[in-house]
């Protein structure tokens, strides 16, 4: 007997035009199986029986209870998918099925099933959009900056200690060079390393943090802003957000737990980068039904912007930014310097080669 998640999927690719053979295909189903469950009504879903028969997972049920356990004592819940690739690394072969219906069996927990997400997401053309958010781990100090492509739903993830602009410039480079180039807009929510007032200049002509903004228009893409109070508005990176967090920052802290160590910055680091690599780039996605990384290289990764071949440093706009954040001026005005009065009391002005240490030494991507 399928799982209701498996049913909702039949229902999802059935919608999208695909015939009985491809769905039990995708599925890893017989044909009448996949005719017996669409014939089902919208809503209405089989009682799901638990087996008494051996399974190939249940030798595997002792580490699965104490993943489980450390995640409850921590009061995460692990869920299947994490152990079921924690397993794997112990010599399980069989399928993510099978463990689902072995935990139930075993009665380590009881599974909620997850409400469909209401939320309309709009698909983006190759290399257009980067949706960017952060995603806080307050128990363990850390928060983690997260990108995910709009088109492929390729991701990257880099844990920090703090949400300072100047750490938000490095995440950024570090998530294009780990694309390998840049796409033409980020999408953004109400954050003020990003936007300091909204339509301040006029209906969508926003005030933006100076160097954050001095960064954009160095890397060459154009910000934009979610609508307020509707952070689902970049829903495809929200969505990677509640995987991370579920299938990878919480499974990832029971180990630790297990083996009596503590999360740190270095060590969610090092196996992020592993688990972005292996699990979660190269996994089906949900919605897009493919794997992330075969449509960045069959598609996106040509469509990006190459990278700036001047890179940018954060240090060099610092005073840039203190001018910037001020109001504007309107009128030029002239630096006047006490040190170099002539006498008599009327000021020197400054000559132009003083106002060098205003401009950025970094160049400007044109």
């Amino acid at each position: 007997m399928l799982l209701i998640g498996e049913l909702r999927m039949i229902k999802k690719l059935r919608r999208q035009g695909l015939g009985i053979s491809q769905i039990a295909r995708q599925v890893g189903a017989c044909r009448n199986t996949i005719k017996k469950y669409l014939a089902l009504p919208d809503g209405v879903a089989p009682k799901q029986t638990r087996s008494s028969r051996p399974s190939i997972a249940d030798e595997f049920m002792g580490l699965a209870y104490e993943l489980i356990a450390a995640g409850k004592k921590s009061g995460d819940d692990i869920p299947a998918s994490a152990i079921y690739e924690e397993i794997k690394r112990q010599g399980y072969e069989g399928s993510l099925r099978t463990l689902q219906r072995a935990i139930a069996s075993w009665e380590l927990r009881v599974d909620k099933t997850r409400k469909p997400d209401p939320v309309v997401r709009f698909e983006t053309e190759p290399g257009i959009q980067m949706q960017v958010d952060w995603i806080e781990f307050p128990k363990d100090k850390l928060s983690a900056f997260v990108a995910t492509l709009g088109y492929s739903r390729m991701s990257y993830v880099e844990y920090v200690s703090d949400e300072r602009v100047e750490t938000l410039i490095e995440c950024h480079k570090n998530a294009f060079a780990f694309f390998g180039g840049i796409t033409r807009e980020c999408l953004y929510d109400n954050v003020k390393t990003v936007i300091q007032q909204r339509n301040r200049y006029g209906k969508g002509r926003h005030k933006y943090h100076p160097m954050f903004e001095d960064f954009a228009k160095h890397y060459g893409f154009s910000i934009r802003m979610c609508q307020p109070y509707r952070a689902k508005t970049k829903g495809k990176v929200e969505r990677f957000n509640k995987y991370l967090r579920h299938s990878f920052h919480k499974p990832l802290k029971a180990k630790l737990l297990i083996k009596g160590a503590d999360l740190n910055l270095i060590s969610a680091n090092a196996e992020v980068m592993k688990w972005l690599i292996s699990v979660a780039n190269v996994r089906n996605h949900q919605t897009t039904l493919e794997k992330p990384i075969v449509l960045f290289e069959a598609t996106e990764k040509n469509n990006l912007i190459k990278l700036p071949f001047i890179d940018y440093e954060v240090n060099s706009v610092r005073i840039h930014e203190e001018l910037a954040s001020s109001e504007p001026i309107i009128k030029p005005r002239v630096l006047i310097s006490k040190s170099t009065k002539r006498k008599g009391g009327r000021p020197n002005i400054s000559p132009l080669s003083h106002y060098d240490r205003l401009i950025p030494s970094s160049g400007v991507l044109l």
